[in-house]
């Protein structure tokens, strides 16, 4: 593979949100390939709407539950594109979006908080399933010959002060 890429991954916690505060200047000024983007809350019609002047290529995947996640791929070239990692429960939640352009393969994710509602922790169970699901799909492709890179928010933090 000859070619280098520029990728960048950004939450922006609200495509909309993004946009009132100077989203669409920086993605002008951008030479970025590949744009991901991860907590974009917004219906699939409403965010490539917002976003389709910036890239030839726009791509959103909206979760079930308005306002919820979502992750959204703007990009120089048209890729192939898979949002399932073949589990409902993680799918309905609109976190994955894997985009293979050649021999590169492109993983734009919005990780799962371990925490509950109430702050309890009982969503690692399902974390860290999301997490095998997700190796062992990008393994096949590293398999298959692929080059593979996985970008997003990975809601992961060593420290406290990274929470914030």
């Amino acid at each position: 593979m000859s070619y280098t890429w520029k990728i960048v991954s950004w939450n922006v916690n609200g495509i909309r949100a993004a946009l009132r505060k100077g989203f669409a200047d920086w993605v002008e000024s951008e030479t970025a390939d590949v744009i991901g983007l991860q907590e974009v809350r917004a219906t699939e019609e409403l965010a490539s709407k917002e976003l389709s002047p910036f890239r030839p290529f726009v791509h959103v995947v909206e979760a079930e539950k308005k306002g919820y996640s979502g992750v959204g791929l703007l990009a120089k070239q048209t890729p192939k594109v898979e949002t399932s990692l073949g589990v409902p429960d993680f799918d309905s939640e609109g976190r994955v979006q894997v985009c293979r352009f050649g021999e590169l393969t492109v993983a734009n994710i919005y990780f799962p908080n371990g925490s509950g509602k109430n702050r309890d922790n009982s969503r690692i169970p399902f974390k860290l399933e999301f997490y095998q699901r997700l190796f062992d799909y990008l393994e096949q492709e590293r398999s298959a010959g692929q080059y593979v890179v996985v970008m997003g928010d990975f809601n992961t933090a060593h420290q406290e002060i990274d929470l914030a």
